[in-house]
């Protein structure tokens, strides 16, 4: 499985359906990415879930998500009747171990298809009823890793999956890190933004060791591109996904009913991708 690196502080083919005649431009962000996925691996029935962040941090990629997500699927009905009738928009939810709600209530603020939990929230033991409203309202729940599953070791992240295979309808991993030359190639990239962004953070947090500690001693520069190295020893793949959810307790029946699905999509040519893993109940798309 994973390499045994002391644990963070804190595959198979693309999805057809993603197939575009229309090329994407060469840089798109990773938010939109995610989004323009969830929207093409679900379809109409992406109306029926709440996607919910249990990784959430200081907010993530979240709130982006939801920004794309909720703005490609939006249409302007011709009529009062249509508008009437048109499903809304879909709904996000900030969650995480250790909350950080001031920071979740000002992206909240931005839109109206946001919230959060402002208690703790465990991804392995989640409150049954954090599930329970939403399949009260008729929705089914599609757990959201953004750049965190990396940070579980093996025993913790059999717990995580087993509570969502029970609790849930689907999950989805994303990262921007993997186990190979481009992966680490890319997390160089964390260092020459370092470099690049120290000016403009020294002159906005009135911090002028930002410029000692980046330039005269490159620390800042050499953390980040160690703490990326480190993500991308610990990434998986998506057969170690698999292994893991074949082996987090529940029966071989119970997991033949899942439907994995992982691919890759690029955001920076040569170096930058997102690597994604998708799982959904086989049938709760209809």
């Amino acid at each position: 499985m994973v390499p045994p690196i002391p644990p963070h502080p804190h595959a198979s083919r693309p999805n057809s359906s993603l197939d575009n005649p229309h090329p994407p431009p060469p840089i798109l962000l990773p938010a939109r990415i995610v989004a323009r996925l969830l929207s093409h691996h679900f379809g109409p029935s992406i109306h029926n879930y709440t996607f919910i962040d249990f990784c959430a941090g200081a907010g993530g990629p979240t709130p982006s998500i939801e920004k794309h997500l909720n703005a490609s699927i939006s249409t302007s009905p011709p009529s009062y009747a249509e508008a009437a009738t048109a499903p809304p928009p879909v709904q996000f939810i900030l969650t995480d171990l250790h909350p950080h709600p001031a920071l979740w209530s000002a992206a909240a603020s931005a839109s109206p298809n946001l919230s959060y939990v402002s208690s703790s929230v465990d991804a392995s033991n989640v409150p049954q009823h954090l599930i329970n409203d939403q399949k009260q309202k008729g929705k089914k729940v599609f757990r959201l890793f953004n750049l965190a599953f990396h940070h579980f070791d093996d025993t913790l992240a059999r717990k995580i999956l087993r509570n969502t295979l029970e609790t849930s309808d689907g999950f989805g991993i994303f990262e921007l890190q993997d186990r190979s030359l481009s992966g680490f190639l890319a997390c160089c990239l964390f260092g020459l933004g370092a470099m690049v962004m120290a000016p403009y953070y020294a002159f906005l947090w009135g911090a002028p060791l930002v410029l000692v500690w980046t330039y005269l001693v490159p620390a800042l520069p050499a953390v980040l591109v160690f703490d990326g190295w480190m993500s991308s020893l610990r990434t998986r793949t998506v057969g170690e996904v698999k292994d893991l959810m074949g082996s987090c307790g529940l029966g071989e029946g119970e997991i033949r009913k899942w439907e994995v699905r992982s691919g890759t999509e690029r955001f920076i040519p040569g170096v930058g991708y997102v690597n994604w893993i998708i799982v959904t109940r086989k049938g709760s798309q209809e």
